[in-house]
């Protein structure tokens, strides 16, 4: 007999980039009109899901060992079902990219699975939880992206942040680029963005709620508003980030704003003008360059090269006293040779980046490069070229904290911890540094001013004012 003495129970594990976050807050918050509460123990959970990252083989990997860790939870409790003892009726659920990506293959290879669904039928939701739990075996997976503005099912359920100050939103979805490595724009659609006010009304609502961030997600949040009907807001106006963030900053309030993962010759001169004018957006660029070397940036279908990126970081820390510019880089490239990725290294330094996500080539079905395996780059090498990048960011990292001692910046405090009978407080700069300082753990979601004494790899250190 199934045990009914449990309110239903979901745990979503959560892979990759923000967007999936954002996904995710949005799946709970549909799962808690049909009796759903969600729990971080997932050895407590009814329904249990995966929200996959395809970007790298490795993430990928990483879902498919933990979903046959469930399939064997799966298993134990139908033993306790055919021995007429008291089971858990579990469920499992695959979504995000991979199930983008894969689609059917995933219910053959796991038949465990119950639903498999992807980027674009998160919000046919509702009707495939009933579905499974009806004791079907469902594969949801729609080639053609739903628009935002395509009705109004989003607007039928809240959303279920996480308990933090960050408040993720999404303004556009999808990707025109084709990069030669990146799935992107296979697992997420081309780029489609959502109107001006639907945004205005969501980010409003996180404020009121208490959120002191709110950050906007696009895996190419530059090019927002291309595209969309009708392309001048209502105050006749282009609709691009750069209004998008006039706008936000008119709410009232205390506040930041952010905003990612920006694409470099699609920063133009009015965004670099609306961050500088509005005060609660704040002094942070995250500028994908993913090679120094402008032979690979071409092979890369990147559509700048070397001194067009340097430009951009140029004209934008001529700007911004305190601003800092992230990156990520790609090592081992099909083709890539040792000089060419010695330029990967002489950029970081070059533009004296503060900071970079880095990995190795991990080929993607459906991509160009996916295809070249005669310029596959063997596993040593990538490797041994990871760890020497991974070296360089280290050193770029402590170089650029050590700059920031002896100033004063501004702290959002975000947590703390007791250490040696003392309240250790860690916030975030404006400029999206982490600092760490002694203070009351009352001060959680307060912003204060903090000077800084001293600098680590990861994280400053500094005296509260």
């Amino acid at each position: 007999m199934e045990n009914k003495n449990f309110t239903k129970k979901v745990y979503i594990e959560t892979m990759g980039c923000q967007m999936n976050k954002s996904d995710t807050e949005r799946i709970l918050g549909m799962l808690s009109h049909f009796g759903y509460e969600e729990t971080q123990e997932p050895k407590d959970a009814d329904l249990l899901m995966v929200n996959t990252c395809s970007i790298r083989q490795l993430s990928a990997d990483k879902a498919y060992s933990l979903v046959g860790v469930w399939g064997k939870w799966k298993s134990d409790e139908r033993q306790k079902e055919l021995q007429g003892k008291p089971f858990r009726n579990i469920k499992i659920a695959f979504c995000g990219c991979v199930a983008q990506q894969d689609k059917e293959k995933l219910l053959k290879r796991f038949p465990y699975v119950d639903l498999v669904f992807g980027t674009n039928n998160v919000y046919e939701l509702p009707d495939l939880i009933k579905r499974i739990n009806d004791g079907e075996r469902v594969c949801a997976t729609n080639e053609t992206p739903k628009k935002f503005t395509d009705g109004e099912e989003e607007a039928k359920y809240e959303i279920k942040r996480a308990k933090s100050l960050n408040a993720w939103i999404p303004i556009m979805e999808g990707c025109d680029n084709f990069c030669t490595y990146c799935i992107v724009p296979f697992t997420r659609g081309r780029e489609r963005s959502r109107k001006p006010a639907e945004i205005l009304e969501e980010a409003k609502k996180a404020i009121n709620e208490g959120y002191k961030e709110i950050t906007l997600l696009g895996q190419n949040v530059d090019s927002y508003g291309k595209k969309l009907d009708p392309e001048r807001d209502y105050d006749g106006r282009e609709v691009t980030l750069a209004n998008l963030l006039r706008d936000l900053n008119k709410i009232d309030g205390k506040f930041r704003i952010r905003f990612v993962t920006s694409y470099p010759t699609d920063i133009s001169d009015d965004l670099i003008k609306a961050v500088k004018e509005c005060d609660k957006v704040c002094e942070f660029f995250h500028i994908p360059m993913q090679s120094g070397n402008s032979k690979v940036l071409k092979e890369m279908n990147r559509r700048y090269d070397r001194q067009q990126y340097g430009e951009i970081v140029k004209k934008i820390r001529n700007t911004f006293e305190n601003v800092a510019i992230t990156s990520d880089f790609i090592a081992g490239f099909p083709g890539e040779t040792e000089e060419e990725f010695l330029d990967t290294l002489s950029a970081i330094d070059e533009f004296e980046l503060d900071y970079s996500n880095t990995a190795a080539y991990s080929p993607r079905v459906k991509t160009k490069a996916a295809k070249w395996t005669d310029k596959f780059i063997d596993e040593e090498t990538k490797s041994d070229r990871l760890a020497r990048l991974n070296e360089k960011n280290r050193e770029a990292c402590i170089k650029s904290n050590k700059k920031c001692v002896g100033k004063i910046f501004e702290i959002l405090v975000e947590s703390f911890e007791e250490k040696d009978n003392n309240i250790i407080l860690a916030g975030r700069a404006r400029n999206n540094k982490i600092v760490h300082f002694a203070g009351d753990k009352n001060l959680v979601g307060a912003f204060v001013n903090v000077k800084i004494t001293g600098a680590s790899t990861w994280h400053l250190r500094g005296e509260l004012i």
